[in-house]
């Protein structure tokens, strides 16, 4: 019972020791990262975005072409069985 007391406040100690400079240590550490990055260029993000335009559109087209054959295909069917 003595030694699970004594593991606690250990542990609690241990716990106080890593939150104090918590937010400071982590924006220290997150500004470190950041300059790790590798930012892509001003072509490549307008190069990006159009590839990612055209096959939104791409996409877009073909579903919408899924969606009208699906309704014509059910409505023929809802047609032959009211009929």
């Amino acid at each position: 019972m003595a030694k699970d007391k004594q593991v606690e406040k250990s542990s609690k100690k241990e716990a106080d020791k890593e939150k104090k400079g918590g937010a400071k240590k982590y924006f220290k550490d997150l500004r470190a990262e950041l300059k790790k990055v590798v930012w892509p260029t001003r072509q490549q993000v307008v190069n990006n975005t159009g590839v990612v335009l055209v096959v939104m559109a791409f996409v877009g087209l073909f579903l919408f072409a899924v969606d009208t054959g699906l309704s014509y295909g059910i409505r023929a069917l809802i047609g032959l069985s009211a009929g």
